[in-house]
């Protein structure tokens, strides 16, 4: 009889089992009556510790790239390209989760939330209060993560799918580093 693994024990093993990761997800935002204000797809990556890549292709090009020290943002609709120094711009946020280093109690209190749907949940809390969001569960299926929904103070739902997900491939390093395009506006340093 194997005792039942709760979210936490979940994380905890998919931190540990998953130095580098893909996936393909879907993103689905819903204001705070349930109707959905946007929808987005795309691909993801991460290389722990800090360095990380969500490239939307749908609806708009995006691309959110972590390179261990610097957050770029890039919007190919704006032809703009945001810098910021990555500390702690994602001490509370999705990426700290995933592409964080193993001290995630640091940044987040963790609490079991469950069984639903098929999975195992866990949320978490930001303990640094200036994030974005209030809380984030992540569910769950083994210790593979196949979705995260992330509440902000506004009321809004973010849900993130996971599909496709591979544990540990090889993974450029280059994958990982931002070159904004010729004659993109820069904003930031």
């Amino acid at each position: 009889m194997i005792a039942h693994a709760g979210g936490i024990d979940r994380l905890k093993a998919f931190i540990a089992g998953a130095r580098t990761a893909e996936a393909d997800f879907s993103q689905t935002v819903a204001d705070k009556s349930g109707r959905v204000t946007q929808q987005a797809s795309g691909k993801m990556a991460f290389a722990r510790p800090g360095k990380f890549r969500w490239d939307y292709s749908t609806p708009y090009e995006q691309a959110i790239v972590g390179d261990g020290s610097r957050l770029w943002l890039y919007d190919a609709d704006l032809d703009q390209v945001t810098v910021k120094p990555l500390g702690d711009v994602i001490a509370g946020t999705p990426a700290a989760l995933l592409a964080g280093d193993d001290a995630i109690e640091k940044y987040f209190s963790l609490k079991d939330a469950g069984r639903s749907d098929g999975l195992e949940w866990l949320e978490a809390t930001p303990k640094n209060r200036d994030t974005t969001f209030e809380r984030i569960r992540m569910g769950f299926k083994g210790d593979v993560l196949v979705q995260m929904e992330l509440f902000d103070y506004f009321g809004q739902r973010t849900t993130l799918k996971l599909s496709r997900f591979a544990r540990n491939p090889s993974i450029a390093p280059s994958h990982f580093t931002f070159t904004p395009p010729k004659g993109a506006d820069i904003i930031g340093e």
